[in-house]
């Protein structure tokens, strides 16, 4: 058998490249030389803005020119790259020697040992890190996430007022509306999403093992640890300055746990709304020249919920190994964050073409009122709830004898099922006051939704 030509190993990087490809712009090897390119850079240029070691500001021309290394950064810096890590067999390096020689071109040979002046790795990458997460979290996860949301709050309001049998259990319950039941997906999504906008992204920059000892020895004078956290805020993230030689990666485990947390949820909704279309609840839109089932020409599969379900399962795996991984290093650094965090793209693909599928799937519902009216109408023992409380009521303002309104209702309902005459002749034969045993009569399973409807526009 002749081998296949070179392939995607990843179905991220083949078949639903186009639902999340902008991720690689941030977490792909690529995305992270660029970000490490551009921290290099910004830290030759900080250097040199303070006068450091002889050294004369920068023109503006010149700062121009050294950062169009990352701004431009494409095909051309990534084979060099590749092809320099070849033989330094470090990545940081060749990067490293690439703006050394990006120096030179420009004729800045003079400023070329201030290029990863005290750094260790972990500088760099811990920057990198922080900004190339926090770009694709703020750029691209997190508007699908509020996309997701913001389709959710449009069918809440819609089906506001669409009552439905709520099934507690798996049994029939006391009824709800459709929007109501989808506004709480919406709002425990928002309350993560908020966490999640209020996270840090955290970099050092404290040299081998977080003590500044070089930098000091280089230049006791500077406040090596105020020309640090001003370096790094001023790249757009926050500053850990107390450190081993690697930032201690608990922001990522806080982000890293409240995604998972989202994706929670998201699994969650999915599963529901793939009950309800079951159920027959919800129908599904034909899509035109789609098929459902290669051998049953009349299927409409839930293939979205499907997606998203099993693809935020494979990215809360990650997320959780992510997390638990990266909280622990070996006394002042070992290795195992690096092959970790090369995961982090793939964990947010999964994550991210989850979404793509929610709310797309979202969009190709549509709501059988019938079919939910029918259903209510089917189940007039849930009313059993309101009559006992009801009975509650009237025993305690003295308008009833009545010792075990409970047990009554149990003794009537219990695993039965009664229709509409039988409760109408109970409710009747019920020594309670008259006003109470109008307002039973009245009662309907689809008008037993309380503040359902209202509900929704705590969604705002």
């Amino acid at each position: 058998m002749t081998s296949l030509p070179p392939q995607p190993l990843s179905p991220l990087d083949g078949r639903y490249a186009a639902a999340v490809g902008s991720l690689a712009d941030y977490l792909s090897e690529a995305g992270l030389n660029r970000a490490r390119v551009e921290v290099e850079v910004e830290w030759i240029i900080a250097l040199t803005d303070r006068s450091l070691f002889g050294s004369a500001p920068l023109s503006d021309e010149q700062k121009t020119e050294l950062r169009r290394l990352y701004r431009d950064f494409g095909q051309t810096e990534i084979d060099w790259l590749s092809a320099k890590e070849a033989v330094t067999r470090h990545d940081v390096k060749a990067v490293e020697y690439l703006v050394r020689d990006r120096l030179s071109a420009l004729g800045l040979d003079a400023i070329a040992e201030l290029t990863h002046f005290a750094c260790t790795s972990e500088d760099i990458n811990s920057a990198s890190y922080a900004l190339t997460v926090k770009r694709a979290v703020d750029s691209v996860w997190l508007p699908k996430l509020h996309a997701v949301i913001e389709a959710l709050g449009d069918l809440a309001r819609e089906h506001r007022d669409a009552p439905m049998l709520s099934r507690t259990h798996g049994q029939p319950a006391t009824p709800s509306t459709m929007g109501k039941e989808i506004a709480v997906f919406a709002w425990r999504l928002a309350r993560v999403a908020r966490q999640i906008e209020g996270g840090e992204y955290l970099a050092k920059f404290s040299g081998a093992t977080g003590t500044w000892s070089a930098h000091l020895a280089a230049e006791p004078d500077v406040d090596w640890p105020e020309l640090s956290r001003s370096f790094i805020e001023g790249l757009g993230v926050d500053f850990n300055v107390l450190t081993t030689q690697i930032e201690s990666h608990d922001w990522q485990v806080e982000l890293y746990d409240r995604v998972r947390h989202a994706g929670g949820i998201l699994h969650n909704l999915a599963t529901d709304v793939w009950t309800y279309i079951s159920l027959g609840f919800f129908a599904q839109i034909p899509v035109a020249g789609a098929t459902g089932s290669s051998t049953m020409p009349h299927k409409i599969n839930p293939i979205r919920f499907e997606n998203a379900e099993a693809n935020l399962e494979i990215s809360g795996g990650l997320f959780s190994t992510l997390a638990s991984t990266l909280v622990t290093s070996r006394m002042q650094r070992d290795l195992t964050d690096s092959t970790t965090q090369r995961n982090i793209g793939v964990a947010f693909g999964h994550s991210l073409l989850a979404l793509d599928n929610l709310q797309r799937g979202l969009t190709e519902i549509s709501l059988s009122r019938d079919v939910l009216l029918a259903d209510l109408d089917a189940n007039w023992e849930v009313l059993a709830e309101a009559i006992q409380t009801v009975v509650r009521a009237e025993i305690a303002a003295g308008r009833s004898q009545i010792t075990d309104p409970y047990a009554l209702l149990k003794d009537l309902t219990r695993g039965r099922r009664v229709g509409a005459p039988e409760l109408a002749e109970f409710v009747r034969g019920l020594d309670i006051g008259d006003a109470a045993k109008e307002r039973l009569l009245a009662l309907t399973p689809a008008g037993y939704a309380g503040l359902a409807d209202e509900l929704v526009d705590r969604l705002g």
